[in-house]
């Protein structure tokens, strides 16, 4: 190889490591923030969500809306491909 090529690979190689540097501290969460959700919580603790022009709604109203009315199928839609395991 040229010595171009090999400087470009070393220039591009330190530049991605200072970009990953520099990015990492953004794309992680604290501790505590990793901890609260893990934590499973009761859907009475949860309080309202805001959906926008439907205003504040209670998580339980929208379990309650979704038991009484389930997803239908969409037409024309792929059916659901079975899946079978087999050995080797």
């Amino acid at each position: 190889m040229d010595r171009a090529s090999i400087l470009f690979c070393v220039i591009s190689l330190a530049l991605s490591l200072l970009v990953a540097v520099f990015a990492f501290p953004l794309a992680t969460i604290t501790r505590a923030e990793l901890d609260a959700a893990q934590t499973v919580t009761a859907a009475e603790q949860m309080g309202e969500l805001e959906l926008g022009e439907f205003g504040q709604v209670m998580i339980l109203d929208l379990v309650d809306y979704y038991i009484e009315n389930p997803p239908t199928e969409v037409e024309g839609a792929a059916p659901v491909r079975q899946v079978r395991f087999q050995g080797c």
